[in-house]
């Protein structure tokens, strides 16, 4: 079952409907859906469909000539072999001056790396055949992110200036999610998106006759559960040093947030650590933070970005003993008992999913948007917005995302408040959003307040 994508999808079709020549790259991290979109937009297309592998030049090739036979309606297991992807190409260029065919070159890092020249070959190919004389619709796709950043679509890849559209595809927000897990609560809904991060391919493991705690246990808490090693083959797939990546996002899970915590932790010098780090951000993995509106480098801090991840080493890595014994139940007591202090981050990442969802509607129609926090230097202490949007004309909205059973009272909105004073804007509005809902003096108050709206978690469902 296709979920989502509708933008993606009409932005593929609108480029396919003009029915001229269109090289559009499409890359993102792995799981999140890339080979399904493709898949959902060439229904009922000519297409030629090619996945590079990790091999040879020669085998690569090989591939390629089978995936053009296919096509052609050979048998691909008996059809000739092209003595060079130059000719290959000329021939698909005989093809798409007379048809519209969409070519796709999946996991195109794969054939790059095995045959360097690919990338100058599609460049003359596009810039001498393709772009005046077909109808070619290709599709470059790959999950190497820094990959596709850099050798596709980077000033210095010879493929430069070629695309005529591309698309990063991102895991979904919570909204999008929904589709994947109808049958829950509103709260569960929020915690399956929560633990798997959005991924579609995580997602759609999620079986909607089994509760939420028998979804997380026969996914990530048992030892045949599809999730239960997969940021450790993430890595092994992504990196050449898995081992020292997973020290880092270890110690990051675990509440060292800046770059000399990090390095202590992991024993490293700094500088050391910063190349890792920055290859755990352009993976996705990561997020490297500074307080939205600040330019001070000092205050930078780092977080695990993928909730699936964030899920996984607070609660898989240290229960593998229990886990590999068949003691499940154990391990569920811990996920339990702190789950609820693991959503307050997803919390605040839905609520944002919502602000953006809800903009037009919004008091401050804000242009910067993030999360803030400074020292207070009359309380001498660290204060925190969990979401500052603003814009240039000096409107500001603060939002506090309190996920907890109690109900939200006067004093959050009034420390949200006091919080406003520690900023230099001209007008401030104030969200508070809750899980559960407002005590009644909350809710007077802010009756008696334009600037202060309260947003319990079913209204934002509703």
């Amino acid at each position: 079952m296709f979920i989502g994508r509708e933008r993606e999808l009409k932005v593929l079709n609108d480029l396919y409907n003009r029915g001229d020549f269109q090289c559009v790259i499409i890359w993102g991290r792995r799981r999140v859906g890339k080979t399904t979109l493709i898949n959902e937009f060439i229904k009922n297309k000519a297409c030629i469909y090619f996945t590079g592998i990790e091999s040879t030049m020669k085998e690569n090739l090989e591939n390629f000539s089978r995936s053009i036979s296919g096509y052609l309606g050979f048998d691909a297991s008996i059809a000739p072999v092209y003595d060079s992807f130059k000719n290959a190409l000329e021939s698909i260029n005989d093809l798409a001056i007379q048809k519209q065919i969409v070519l796709v070159l999946d996991e195109y890092p794969y054939l790059a790396k095995s045959y360097n020249a690919i990338s100058s070959i599609l460049q003359q190919m596009i810039d001498h055949k393709f772009k005046d004389n077909t109808k070619l619709f290709i599709i470059i796709c790959g999950s190497s992110m820094s990959f596709m950043e850099r050798q596709v679509l980077g000033y210095q890849s010879p493929l430069f200036g070629r695309r005529t559209a591309q698309i990063k595809v991102k895991p979904f927000d919570f909204f999008e999610s929904l589709g994947f897990c109808k049958s829950f609560t509103n709260e569960e809904k929020a915690v399956l998106y929560g633990i798997t991060g959005g991924v579609p391919q995580y997602m759609s493991f999620i079986d909607e006759a089994c509760s939420l705690k028998e979804n997380i246990i026969k996914n990530f808490l048992s030892v045949n559960g599809y999730l239960y090693e997969e940021p450790t083959n993430l890595l092994k797939q992504e990196l050449r040093e898995p081992g020292t990546y997973n020290a880092i996002i270890r110690a990051i899970a675990t509440g060292s947030s800046k770059s000399s915590e990090i390095s202590t932790k992991v024993g490293l010098e700094s500088s050391v650590t910063a190349g890792y780090i920055e290859r755990l951000t352009e993976l996705g993995i990561v997020k490297k933070e500074t307080p939205i509106g600040s330019n001070n480098t000092r205050k930078t801090i780092y977080s695990i970005e993928d909730n699936m991840f964030r899920f996984w080493y607070t609660f898989v890595s240290g229960n593998l003993n229990t886990i590999q014994r068949n003691m499940y139940e154990v391990a569920w007591k811990s996920v339990e008992k702190n789950i609820s202090n693991f959503m307050g981050k997803v919390f605040e990442q839905i609520c944002l999913d919502y602000l953006w969802k809800d903009y037009e509607k919004l008091p401050v129609m804000f242009q910067y948007v993030g999360r803030w926090w400074g020292t207070n230097p009359v309380l001498k202490r660290e204060e925190e917005i969990d979401i500052l949007g603003y814009n240039d004309e000096g409107q500001a909205l603060l939002c506090e995302c309190k996920w907890r059973n109690e109900l939200v009272d006067i004093d959050v909105i009034r420390t949200l408040q006091d919080r406003s004073k520690l900023l230099p804007y001209k007008e401030y509005h104030f969200y508070v959003f809750a899980k559960r809902g407002f005590t009644d003096r909350a809710i007077v108050m802010a009756n008696k307040n334009d600037n202060i709206k309260l947003i319990t978690f079913d209204e934002m469902m509703n």
